[in-house]
């Protein structure tokens, strides 16, 4: 299959309409790639076949579609085990102490693809029952892929998936063996709820979120969405939160809302600005009738 520039241009503005991501030049090479499965199963001979269906807006599920193929939804259990245990050691323990009272916690997984990243959070609580015992624990995965987070709903990863970033006896102990691979186990999925959500939209709700992962999502935006998706997670974490990013990843030069916790290597917090969080309560009220 060969890709023409137009062609290409087409299939990039498409994934940018409706995501957000971009698509650059270094990327484009795994067009042909992502969508070759889709072709076939589709009984689409060539690309530009492709694109001609997509112009012509006859089968908007085929958008869709195409749109989902062309997704990066590269991930992994526990995948670049160092923020973890920087969030395991510092934010959690910070946290618990801070919310004894309320002794609840909403962590949020923003472009949380097939869920690896959130049933690994569910498992950094589940390995310390006695610490968390009586707790009321949220943990909710977003992602832009209908497909993605319909799999992560299920719990169920192939062997391949299951030996990614997970030891043998973490793979015993939380994954029980089905027809189809390896599902989570009613421990890993009783705190964890997932739904379609596009970054740059208004926050998930409830919002105020102790802490926030966005890992490798905003290497794909431009800068201008960039900054919009950095408002958004601002606006989503509560004033005393964490934002986790990926490791090339930075809130430097990209937003004011945000800063290093230098106290806690690869986690940024709300830079203080008592009239945001106001105007943000004020706002949240106001759109609830509250």
């Amino acid at each position: 299959m060969q890709l023409s520039d137009s062609s290409s241009r087409i299939l990039a503005g498409l994934l940018e309409a409706r995501t957000g991501q971009q698509l650059t030049m270094s990327r484009r090479w795994r067009i042909e790639t992502a969508v070759s499965a889709l072709l076939r199963a589709r009984g689409i001979a060539t690309l530009d076949e492709l694109i001609t269906i997509l112009v012509m807006g006859k089968e908007p599920s085929l958008s869709q579609q195409v749109v989902e193929a062309l997704l990066n939804n590269e991930t992994y259990f526990f995948r670049d085990r160092g923020p973890f245990d920087v969030l395991q050691r510092h934010a959690l323990p910070e946290l618990a102490k801070r919310r004894e009272k309320s002794k609840r916690l909403r962590i949020w997984s923003a472009g949380c693809s097939t869920g690896q990243e959130v049933y690994s959070l569910a498992m950094l609580f589940a390995e310390a029952p006695e610490d968390w015992r009586g707790w009321t624990i949220d943990i909710l995965g977003t992602d832009v892929s209908n497909s993605c987070i319909d799999r992560a709903r299920s719990g169920v990863f192939t062997q391949f998936e299951i030996q990614r970033g997970l030891g043998i006896n973490q793979m015993i102990k939380w994954f029980e063996e089905v027809p189809d691979g390896w599902r989570a186990v009613e421990p890993l999925r009783k705190p964890v709820r997932f739904q379609v959500h596009n970054i740059l939209e208004p926050i998930p709700h409830p919002g105020d979120f102790d802490v926030v992962l966005c890992r490798n999502v905003l290497l794909y935006l431009s800068p201008e969405k960039k900054a919009l998706a950095f408002e958004r997670i601002a606006g989503a974490m509560a004033e005393d939160g964490w934002l986790m990013l990926g490791a090339g990843e930075t809130v430097i030069g990209q937003t004011n809302k945000l800063g290093a916790d230098v106290s806690a290597r690869g986690l940024y917090r709300l830079v203080g600005d008592g009239s945001r969080i106001e105007k943000r309560v004020s706002d949240r009220r106001a759109a609830t009738g509250a």
